[in-house]
């Protein structure tokens, strides 16, 4: 199974700056990262006036659009996948899933916390595999720098994505 770990946090703490760090300091390993981004809010990606918006107004349940390189899909829900479907939705072949979000979630948590912003964490220590901070925490787990993504991602490697395969991804 591929391991996920979610990135979480308050809302502007540097989630987002952190995890484009931490993805870039894997890839430069050759690990193949998937990324999923949970937003309790609908959203659109799609633009009006496209092929694929005309499609999907006109009352398609999914579209989807795929070049030589690239392929995306939009699907109408009527409940909220779980991180193990939108997984397999995306299909195999990663070293390891990071979420953007997922807060209440069941997988292991790197928290992102910036002082100016809280002097609390979100997750509890059993949840929490490191704290990516400009404070301490009264919690026994390691504590990383904001801009440190190469010793996260060593922790990464370390706990979840244990020997490197033919093609890249984890075996476990």
């Amino acid at each position: 199974m591929i391991p996920v770990v979610s990135v979480v946090g308050k809302s502007n703490v540097g989630k987002t700056t952190f995890l484009v760090k931490l993805i870039a300091e894997l890839k430069k390993r050759g690990r193949r990262v998937a990324v999923i981004k949970h937003n309790v809010h609908d959203f659109e990606i799609d633009h009006p006036g496209k092929d694929t918006y005309r499609h999907a107004d006109a009352g398609a349940d999914a579209v989807a659009i795929a070049s030589p390189h690239k392929m995306a899909v939009i699907k109408k829900l009527e409940a909220e996948m779980s991180v193990r479907d939108v997984i397999a939705a995306i299909g195999p072949g990663y070293d390891i899933v990071l979420t953007e979000g997922y807060k209440r979630g069941p997988y292991p948590k790197v928290e992102v916390s910036r002082k100016a912003v809280s002097e609390e964490l979100l997750s509890s220590a059993m949840e929490l595999v490191a704290v990516v901070t400009d404070n301490v925490f009264p919690v026994e787990r390691p504590h990383f720098a904001l801009d440190d993504a190469s010793g996260v991602a060593d922790l990464l490697e370390e706990k979840f994505i244990k020997t490197k395969g033919k093609h890249g991804s984890a075996l476990r």
